[in-house]
C-alpha cells in the first residue's frame, strides 16, 4: 500500500506546490479571505472531492465519503494569515509564492498554506491511489483563525458539519509542526482592566501602579504583556476613566475563567489603597465582520488544550508513520508570542474531539519576515497524512475487492 501512496504521491508533487504556490500568491489576511477560498474550492473540484461547498462562514468544505456514516475524520487548516505589513520588512515580496532553493516563500508558508496544501493533496492522494475508505474524510478550510478566536473552526462544528451528519471522530490541524505529532499547546487572553475615579490624575497613577506592579506581585505563572494604556477620558457623569489592555498566558491546568478571577484579585488590591478609585476586569472584546459578511463578537481568549498522548488517534497516527517508513516525532507547540494559537482549543475544549497537529511548516516561520516552507516536506506531509487518514478509517488492504477498489 505504502509503495503505491509513494508512486502516486511523487506524479502529484507538481501539483501539489503549484497548488501551494497559488495560495501564497493569493493575499488572504484574516476576515478577506475570498480570493483564497475560490482557489480551495476550484481545486478541489478539479481532484474529485464528493462534494464540495462553502458555508455561511466562508469555510470551504470537501468531502470524501466512505461505505459507513463514521467515524469521520476531519483535516483542518485555516486560510487566513496575519498582515504582512505588519512591522515586518520583507526582503521580497509577501505574495511572489516563489520557490528558492527548494523553499516556497511568502506570507502564510508556513503557517499555514503549505500544510493546507498537504491536507487538500492528501484527499487527492487517496483517490488516485484507489484505496478505499470505510469512513468520511472531510477537508476544511477555514476562516478567521489567525484573529486569534478560530471563528471559522467553531462555525463549522457547531453549524455546518452537524447540517450534514458529519461531526468528526478525529481532527488533524495542519498548522506548523516540522512534520512532528504535536497534541497540544498553552492557552492565553486579553483582558480590559477599566479604572474609574473624580480626579483624573488619581487615574494615572493607578494605572501606573497596576502595570508596575503587576508581575512583581501576581501569583500567576507564565507571560504578561502590557499592549496599551488608553489617556484619561470623561464618561459624562463627573467621573473619568482609563483602560489597560493587558495580555497573559494561560497554561495547562488554568481554566482561563480562574485566571481572570486571579488578575481581578491582583488588581483590586492593588487600587485599594487609591482613594475614590474603582476597577473592572473582563475580558476583551471586539465585533468582527468575516468575509462571508457575517457579525460576530469575538472574546480573546483561548484556553490550553491537550489530547491524550495515549489516545488512539495519535497511537494510530505514530503506527501508520513508522509503518510508512516516516519520521515520528510527538511534541507540544511552543508558541512563541502571546496570541498565537491553534484551532484545537476549539476542537477539544468546547467539542471533545481529539485532535493532533502534522503539518510541514517550521513553527519558528510562523509570522516572521520572509516566511518560507520546504517543499519536499509539503510532499512528505501530503504522504504522511494520507497513510494517517488511511490508518483511521481507510479499508485494510488485505480486505480489498473489486467492488470496493
Amino acid at each position: 500500500m505504502y509503495n503505491i501512496l509513494k508512486g502516486k504521491n511523487t506524479g502529484l508533487s507538481r501539483r501539489e506546490i503549484g497548488f501551494a504556490q497559488h495560495l501564497v500568491q493569493t493575499p488572504s489576511v484574516s476576515l478577506k479571505e475570498s480570493g483564497v477560498a475560490d482557489c480551495i474550492e476550484q481545486e478541489m473540484k478539479t481532484i474529485g472531492y464528493d462534494s464540495v461547498y462553502r458555508d455561511d462562514y466562508g469555510n470551504v468544505i470537501g468531502v470524501m465519503t466512505g461505505f459507513d456514516a463514521a467515524p469521520t475524520i476531519l483535516l483542518n487548516s485555516h486560510m487566513d494569515t496575519v498582515n504582512p505589513a505588519r512591522g515586518r520588512g520583507w526582503n521580497t515580496s509577501p505574495y511572489d509564492g516563489r520557490v528558492i532553493n527548494g523553499q516556497l516563500h511568502g506570507e502564510g508558508a508556513a503557517d499555514c498554506k503549505g500544510g493546507l496544501a498537504a491536507q487538500v493533496y492528501a484527499g487527492a492522494l487517496l483517490r488516485n491511489s484507489l484505496l478505499p475508505l470505510r469512513g468520511n474524510l472531510v477537508v476544511a478550510a477555514t476562516v478567521a483563525e489567525e484573529n486569534g478566536a478560530s471563528l471559522g473552526v467553531r462555525g463549522l462544528l457547531k453549524d455546518s458539519l452537524p447540517e450534514f451528519g458529519l461531526m468528526p471522530n478525529y481532527a488533524i490541524l495542519g498548522e506548523p509542526t516540522d512534520l512532528g505529532l504535536y497534541y497540544g499547546h498553552d492557552g492565553w487572553m486579553e483582558v480590559d482592566i477599566c479604572i474609574d475615579g473624580s480626579e483624573p490624575e488619581t487615574l494615572s497613577d493607578a494605572a501606573r501602579t497596576i502595570t508596575d506592579d503587576y508581575t512583581e506581585t501576581s501569583s500567576l505563572p507564565g507571560w504578561t504583556e502590557i499592549r496599551n494604556v488608553d489617556p484619561v477620558q470623561q464618561n459624562g457623569t463627573g467621573r473619568a476613566y482609563q483602560t489597560v489592555h493587558m495580555a497573559h498566558r494561560v497554561g495547562q491546568g488554568q481554566p482561563a475563567a480562574a485566571v481572570l478571577e486571579e488578575i481581578d484579585h491582583h488588581v483590586q488590591l492593588a487600587v485599594k489603597p487609591l482613594p475614590d478609585i474603582h476597577a473592572a476586569v473582563a475580558v476583551h472584546e471586539e465585533k468582527q465582520k468575516l468575509q462571508s459578511g457575517r457579525m460576530v463578537t469575538v472574546q480573546r481568549v483561548s484556553n490550553a488544550w491537550s489530547t491524550d498522548p495515549f489516545n488512539r488517534l495519535i497511537e494510530r497516527a505514530r503506527q501508520a508513520l513508522e509503518a510508512a517508513d516516516c519520521d515520528v516525532r510527538t511534541g507540544k507547540w511552543e508558541l512563541g508570542q502571546l496570541g498565537m494559537g491553534t484551532a484545537g482549543a476549539v476542537l477539544v475544549n468546547e467539542f471533545g474531539i481529539p485532535t493532533i497537529g502534522y503539518g510541514p511548516g517550521n513553527e519558528a516561520q510562523a509570522h516572521s519576515r520572509d516566511e518560507q516552507v520546504s517543499c519536499s516536506k509539503i510532499r512528505q506531509a501530503v504522504y504522511g497524512t494520507a497513510a494517517i487518514v488511511h490508518a483511521l478509517i481507510g479499508v485494510p488492504v488485505c480486505g480489498w475487492t473489486t467492488d470496493e477498489i
